[in-house]
């Protein structure tokens, strides 16, 4: 059965807006129906770092079209299937033969299991040899042309969802636990990541969103940049393996691989960029997520959007999101005060 509306992100991810998609909306709605513009219908949406999409995914079944970005390769994975995929098929039999594929030894297993001797215990043994058995199937049924790139992409962001579900980390895979934890131990299972079905077709990327930014336009521009110097790359990039299943060698003892490091996690050069953003922008409506954590302070925020038009802000106090009980953190805050910055552009 397919889903009405957008299912809810079932990933910790840092920054997930999914608690905050309410206010989100109702906020840019808010803007538009002051502005005169009310029928979404004809209206395109957005979203240039999509994460896991929360914000795309609530209003793609509104929009006329959604455009949604990121660098992250596991990200344009789960993009590609729940804003990319808007016609219904059959999955049941393929999601079942892929739960009954017997285990398989590959690069999960050799690289991020214990019992391959790596040092690493980012999977139990038995997870990790199902999760090379489930991928390596996944990507034969692309090379034999017996699934089309709709089941594709819809495949691997179930195998990332539900790999995710049984990873034996603190949310994120900047480092995994030294004990196998509850959660962990058991075995994964294969759930279909069901997306909103509906008539419009939508656009995917996978791009650096200050050069994609040159080449869309539209209505509704949301931005949720990264706030601080945490790279995504490194956070989740074990999450980028899986997507992408290449050969390389593991780095270090976390096992990490070559990312791109974001301009909006350095502090020399996040307000650039942000500008930079903002001004390439084709869009009428812009929303900005950041809070009081972030590398740009609330006034520096306003200062450069307020350059290119009207500008408000809404602020809403919501439970931060943590991975991890480090007491050296230099914000050990409970709750963060989330800012949405608002511009109507010239």
């Amino acid at each position: 059965m397919w889903a009405s509306s957008y299912p809810a992100s079932s990933m910790n991810y840092i920054g997930s807006k999914h608690k905050l998609s309410a206010f989100i909306r109702s906020t840019i709605l808010h803007t538009l129906s002051s502005n005169g513009s009310t029928d979404l219908r004809h209206l395109t949406f957005a979203e240039l770092f999509g994460g896991t999409g929360v914000i795309a995914r609530t209003f793609k079944p509104e929009v006329k079209q959604v455009i949604i970005n990121d660098l992250e390769p596991y990200s344009y994975v789960l993009s590609r299937n729940y804003i990319g995929n808007h016609r219904p098929f059959d999955f049941w039999e393929m999601i079942r033969e892929l739960n009954f594929t017997p285990p398989l030894k590959g690069f999960i297993y050799n690289h991020y299991c214990a019992g391959s001797g790596s040092g690493r215990m980012y999977f139990s043994d038995e997870n990790g040899t199902r999760i090379d058995a489930i991928r390596q199937k996944i990507e034969d049924w692309k090379t034999n042309e017996s699934i089309n790139e709709d089941q594709y992409y819809f495949l691997l962001a179930s195998l990332i969802e539900s790999a995710d579900k049984v990873a034996n980390t603190a949310s994120v895979y900047g480092a995994f636990l030294k004990k196998i934890k509850t959660s962990a131990r058991k075995s994964l299972v294969l759930e279909p990541a069901l997306f909103s079905v509906n008539e419009n077709s939508h656009r995917v990327y996978n791009q650096d969103a200050n050069e994609l930014i040159k080449a869309i336009q539209g209505d509704i521009l949301y931005l949720d940049p990264p706030y601080n110097e945490r790279q995504y790359g490194a956070n989740y990039h074990l999450l980028n393996t899986i997507a992408l299943y290449d050969d390389f060698e593991p780095q270090g003892k976390t096992g990490l691989r070559q990312y791109q490091r974001s301009s909006y996690c350095r502090s020399n050069q996040v307000e650039e960029s942000f500008e930079e953003l903002i001004r390439q922008a084709q869009f009428q409506y812009i929303f900005v997520s950041y809070n009081n954590e972030g590398l740009m302070s609330e006034q520096t925020v306003a200062d450069i959007m307020s350059r290119y038009g009207r500008y408000e802000l809404a602020t809403t106090r919501y439970q931060r999101f943590k991975a991890d009980t480090d007491e050296n953190r230099s914000h050990k805050a409970d709750s963060t005060l989330e800012y949405l910055h608002i511009l109507v552009k010239n």
